[in-house]
Order: structure tokens, then C-alpha cells, then sequence
């Protein structure tokens, strides 16, 4: 599963596009990462890169725009609207895809002792590695900006947590954090009335609104015995919100940062405003993203109203996707393009590279019957295995969709979700086979003239033939976790669909024996023998297991089909 965080460093330049234009390309090298954005305001004087990648990628990024930026930038000579105290005023690490907050954690604590250590630059933690509730808050860090840093970095509650306690007369101080991805997020009401749609966000964001004594917007505030207003909260944690009317669109919107996207996610602040506004005799129609947004929100915004309608939740992601689009409007002001808005797709269409599973089908065949070795039986294998899992995801589908099975439709629809992850690993695998019998090629290519050279040939052999075993032996693990699945839908699936479970299972258990051929042929190759053993040994397990499976199957099949 590919790992990445985002990061997003804001420099203090927004006018000069020389400089913008070599921070932004001192970054983007950085192997392993892909520059997103670069949108830079004139009268700010800053500029905000968005860029993705593998942690230490992305770290390693981070590190060489703030670098740059501390050559090109010089905070003597810096003004502009935006509060700021350094040349890189703050870069933030958030996580995206299969990676942790304790994570993005280490990444940040990692730059910024490396910027304190290599560029002299003082540093502050904030948000989720602050060391004190104090730095929590970037406001309170960068209070004073940078015309009173020298002041305020001498006192010793301030010292800084990485790099001199002393004044960085041209770059300033930076502040290095991790914190959680904020989602910019505006709902479209059927008004132009901006008091009408802070009524909406009101009663949405967290701190609510203030509690007057006849319950009117204009009366008296009622005060709590420290004499401050008594506020009554609203719906949604970890939500600012407020309304406003958009002359481009010429409607207002209710405009939200949702901060906490784990616990309050996308398609639960678009419900709370529909019921707000329909309270109010108001109707959302339509939303819109403002920036960047991971694939999982719209994942899990598609499941949720596929959960709604009642129906499997067992679908797709590139149908998740566009059900999550249609149910909250995304499209209703401008399009909404899922590879220019989400993150992964957008890295996905900026490194483009040859997949095989991007074939049409007469492609992938046509590609595997030319006199090029590659794809062979491992990706074929993978494959067949994919079609066999995919076909015991249709019955539960099938299954969830039967009149009159209504209350079986959460066990039917858990098992089609199930078998759309094995799918996509399959896939994935399908791709992973080739690219190993490449690596491999390679290292056979590599040149064997001197001792060193002979030498270093044989180790990288013995790493590429590894990493060709361990692909097909991962194709039979996997596929062997999709017996479960054909088994629980040969037993209790739709009865007019049981053959298909029994052809899924064939191509499972085809998948297996393939994908074993292949990890007998790898390990001829290699010298490790211990390795060779543990190998074997797990091929050989999984083999006898998939016959036993097989047949049990084979036997509920054979008995509904009589």
C-alpha cells in the first residue's frame, strides 16, 4: 500500500516569481515526490507549496525548500499583509495514505533538527509535536512576528525546541509541526442571504452560537457567572464554519475547514447542513472542495451513501468516487475533476508509469502472446486471481440486491467490500510481477568485468530473484484469503449464482498453482538456502490448503447445481 504524507510549507515570498519558481524547483527533485501546488499571493508577500510523498521523500523536500528559501529569502527586507517570523514561516506535515500521526510526528521533529542543526535557523514544534499546550497554537508562537523575534527568542520561555536561541537576522525562525488534514469545505444553500446561511453554520460548527435570553440572534447574550457569554454548541466537532454570499456563483454558502477529518468527516458535515437548512426552510444544493482532498474521504462519503440508499457497499473506488461527487453536488458550480482534486490521483497522473492492469483486455493479451517475456505466468496468474475474487464479489452483490433478503444485506454487502480490497491487491500484484522479473533482468545486465564489479552483479541477482519469489508467493497468500469469501457465497449466495462461485473458485485455485510454478522457477536461482527452505515451505502449506478448500467448495457447488 503506498505511504504518503503531505507537506505544506509556507514561504515568505509571493511576488518575486524567480525566487518562487527555484524554491518550488529545489523541491520537486527530491526523489519520491511529487510536486502538487504552488500558489503564491502578491499581497500576502508568501507562497504555499503542497507537495506528497513517502515520508523520509518528503522529509528530505521539505528540508531542501526551506534551504532554498533561507538563501533567497531575506526577513530584513520582507512585508506584507499575512503575520509571518521567518523566511519559512511554517511547514506542516499531515498524514494522507497509510501513515500514522506518530509518524508524521517523527517526520517533523526530524526537519526541524536538521534545519536547527545544519541551517542555524531556530525552530518551534507546534499543533501534534508541540512539547507545551503554550506552542500548541501557531498564533501564539508567531505573535510578535518577526520584528520582535529577536526579543522574544532570548526569553526562556521561548527558547527554541531545535536550532540557536538567538536571532536568524535573515531567515527568521521557522515553526515544524504535524497536524491533521483540513478539509476546505463549502455547502451551496438556495438563498443569497448571508444572515440565513450563518444561521446554518450556527448550528453546525462546533462553538455553536451565543445564547440569548428570548433565543433571538439580536437579544441579550446570556452571561455565565464569570460574566461570559453562554454559548450553545453545535452539531459537528472539530468544525469552524461561517456563512457568506459568493458574488461569482451569486449564492450563499456555508463555509467550513473541517479539522478532523477522522472524526468529523466530509459527507457528515454535508448531511448537518441539509438538516439545518431544511429546518429552516432552506436547501443545500450543492457543495464544493477548496483544495486538495484524500481519496479516502470520498471513499468513505461513497459508502456512506450507498449505506443510506440501503444498498451493497461493495462497489468500486472509481464508483465510490463518482457516488460521493453525485450525492453531494460537487459538480454544481464548476467541474470537479477527480484527478485534479485528489491527492493520490492527482500524484498518480503526475508519475505516470506503464501498469499493465491499465490495458483494455485485448491489450493485456496481446502484450503477453508477443515475444516479450514479460508479462508471463506470475502477472497471468495474479490476474486469473483477481477474476476469481471479482467473481465471488458479484454474488455477494447479487446477493445484497435479492428482494426479500433485505436483512441479510450488511453481511452481503461486508463480504463485497471485502472482496473489492482483494481485488485491488490482485491487481496490484499483477503489476508487482513484472516490474520484479524486470529488476531481475537488470541485475543480469549489470557488468562483470572486475572482481567488484562480479561481485556486486551476483548480490543484486540474489535480491532481484528474492523479490521475484516473494511476488508470486504473496499472489498465492492472497488469493488463498479469497477461498472464504467463494465458500460464504456457494453456501448462502444468491442460488442462481452459484456457479459463478464455483468458477471463482477455479480461478482461485488455478491462480494458486500458477503462482507456485513461478516461485519454484525463482528459487532455482538463488543461494540463500535457509531463505529457500522458508520459501518452499509456505508455497507448499498454501498449496495443500488451496486443494483441500478447492474441493469443498466444488462439493457445495455440485450439490446445489443436482
Amino acid at each position: 500500500m503506498q505511504r504518503l504524507i503531505e507537506c505544506v510549507p509556507n514561504f515568505s515570498e509571493g511576488r518575486d516569481k524567480e525566487i518562487i519558481r527555484q524554491i518550488a524547483e529545489a523541491i520537486a527533485p527530491a526523489d519520491g515526490v511529487s510536486l502538487l501546488d504552488v500558489d503564491p499571493g502578491a499581497s500576502t508577500n508568501r507562497t504555499v507549496v503542497t507537495f506528497v510523498g513517502e515520508p523520509d521523500a518528503v522529509v528530505e523536500g521539505a528540508f531542501r525548500g526551506i534551504k532554498k528559501a533561507a538563501e533567497l529569502i531575506d526577513m530584513r527586507k520582507h512585508s506584507g499583509a499575512h503575520p509571518r517570523m521567518g523566511a519559512t514561516d511554517v511547514c506542516p506535515f499531515i498524514p494522507v495514505s497509510n501513515v500514522s500521526m506518530e509518524e508524521a510526528i517523527a517526520c517533523a521533529e526530524k526537519l526541524a533538527k536538521r534545519v536547527g542543526d545544519e541551517l542555524g535557523i531556530p525552530v518551534y514544534l507546534y499543533e501534534r509535536t508541540a512539547k507545551s499546550e503554550a506552542r500548541r497554537n501557531l498564533v501564539n508562537i508567531r505573535a510578535g512576528e518577526y520584528e520582535n523575534l529577536g526579543k522574544k527568542i532570548r526569553l526562556a520561555e521561548w527558547k527554541p525546541d531545535f536550532g540557536p536561541a538567538e536571532l536568524n537576522e535573515k531567515s527568521g525562525a521557522t515553526v515544524i509541526g504535524a497536524r491533521d488534514f483540513l478539509i476546505a469545505f463549502n455547502v451551496n444553500l438556495n438563498t443569497r442571504s448571508t444572515r440565513r446561511a450563518n444561521s446554518v453554520a450556527f448550528d453546525v460548527r462546533e462553538q455553536g452560537r451565543v445564547k440569548t435570553e428570548d433565543g433571538t440572534p439580536t437579544g441579550k447574550p446570556v452571561l455565565d457567572d464569570k460574566g461570559e457569554p453562554v454559548r450553545i454548541p453545535g452539531t459537528l466537532n472539530h468544525v469552524k464554519a461561517i456563512g457568506w454570499f459568493v458574488e461569482e456563483y451569486g449564492t450563499a454558502q456555508v463555509s467550513m475547514n473541517l479539522t478532523n477529518i477522522g472524526e468529523t468527516p466530509l459527507h457528515a458535515a454535508f448531511d448537518a447542513c441539509c438538516e439545518s437548512a431544511h429546518k429552516r426552510g432552506l436547501r443545500v444544493t450543492g457543495s464544493e472542495i477548496v483544495g486538495m482532498i484524500p481519496k479516502k474521504s470520498l471513499l468513505d462519503a461513497g459508502r456512506y451513501f450507498l449505506r443510506k440508499q440501503n444498498w451493497s457497499e461493495g462497489a468500486s473506488d472509481e464508483e465510490l468516487i463518482e457516488i460521493a461527487i453525485r450525492s453531494m453536488g460537487l459538480r454544481e458550480l464548476k467541474p470537479f475533476v477527480p484527478e485534479e482534486k485528489v491527492i493520490e490521483l492527482k500524484m498518480a497522473a503526475a508519475t505516470p508509469k506503464r501498469s499493465l492492469v491499465q490495458l483494455s483486455l485485448r491489450q493485456f493479451c496481446n502484450e503477453t502472446l508477443s515475444d516479450s517475456p514479460a508479462p508471463g505466468g506470475g502477472s497471468v496468474a495474479a490476474l486469473i486471481g483477481a477474476l476469481g475474487v471479482s467473481l465471488g464479489g458479484m454474488v455477494a452483490n447479487l446477493s445484497a440486491a435479492k428482494r426479500g433478503w433485505e436483512t441479510q444485506l450488511p453481511y452481503f454487502s461486508d463480504w463485497a467490500v471485502k472482496a473489492q480490497q482483494l481485488k485491488d491487491e490482485m491487481l496490484r500484484l499483477v503489476d508487482e510481477d513484472t516490474t520484479a522479473f524486470n529488476q531481475v533482468m537488470a541485475a543480469f545486465a549489470l557488468p562483470k568485468k572486475t572482481d567488484e564489479e562480479k561481485a556486486a552483479r551476483a548480490a543484486a541477482i540474489e535480491v532481484a530473484n528474492k523479490n521475484a519469489t516473494e511476488v508470486p508467493l504473496r499472489v498465492m497468500q492472497t488469493a488463498a484469503r479469497s477461498y472464504e469469501l467463494l465458500d460464504e457465497m456457494a453456501k448462502n449466495g444468491n442460488p442462481a449464482s452459484v456457479s459463478d462461485a464455483g468458477v471463482g473458485a477455479l480461478a482461485v485455485g488455478a491462480c494458486i498453482e500458477g503462482a507456485a510454478l513461478n516461485v519454484r522457477i525463482n528459487l532455482a536461482g538463488l543461494q540463500d538456502q535457509q531463505f529457500k527452505f522458508y520459501i518452499a515451505q509456505q508455497a507448499s502449506r498454501i498449496m495443500a490448503e488451496s486443494g483441500a478448500r478447492f474441493e469443498a467448495i466444488r462439493k457445495v457447488v455440485d450439490e446445489k447445481l443436482s
